[in-house]
């Protein structure tokens, strides 16, 4: 289903949507902190992403554990934003959520006409997307598909493990992808579209 085969080298020349597409789709991307968010939608992105990416201080010592993830230096603060052109006829516009508590009251705005939401998950951190699940149903009623990150040196659990630790339903599809992975990001992204139109 996605359109592109390379890696993110030809962005510069793909600023203007193709006169093939018919279709936008707004999709979210959310997860908890540190989970990939930015970094897929920086790897699928087909136009320069819109980043609003803050160092991480001493004030949030602490708050934002960087226990599994040392080498993250910031952290998003309002929302990522890129687009990619899935077929000849679709283009997804991706709206990346802040992955900390204090930020989810943005949520709800960012979910207005969205017609899915991938959530990415860290399988040394499977706790953490229990809230995120929670706030995603509490305040959306998006279709999601959830997307395992392959992080290096991170457990590998089969579907079905993960499906029972986040008691998910079992039509909620899960995919496994590297955000840093371009293909791999667009067939999870893939996954989204064809889950969201059956589910509306």
């Amino acid at each position: 289903m996605p359109s592109t085969t390379s890696e993110n080298d030809g962005r510069s020349d793909q600023h203007y949507l193709a006169p093939t597409v018919v279709e936008s789709v707004k999709v979210l991307v959310v997860g908890s902190f540190g989970v990939g968010k930015t970094t897929l939608i920086g790897s699928v992105s087909e136009i320069d992403p819109l980043r609003t990416e803050e160092s991480i201080t001493q004030a949030s010592k602490g708050i934002d554990s960087l226990d599994d993830t040392p080498e993250k230096t910031t952290t998003t603060v309002a929302m990522d934003f890129g687009r990619i052109t899935l077929t000849e006829e679709i283009a997804l516009y991706l709206f990346g959520t802040p992955g900390q508590r204090r930020f989810w009251d943005l949520w709800s705005g960012l979910a207005e006409g969205a017609a899915g939401a991938l959530v990415m998950v860290d399988t040394r951190r499977i706790a953490d997307s229990f809230e995120v699940l929670d706030q995603l149903e509490t305040r959306t009623s998006l279709p999601f598909v959830v997307a395992i990150n392959q992080f290096p040196g991170a457990p590998n659990y089969e579907p079905d493990q993960i499906r029972a630790a986040l008691d998910l339903d079992a039509e909620t599809p899960i995919v496994v992808c590297n955000a840093k992975n371009r293909n791999a990001c667009a067939r999870a992204l893939a996954a989204l579209v064809r889950h969201a139109l059956k589910t509306h």
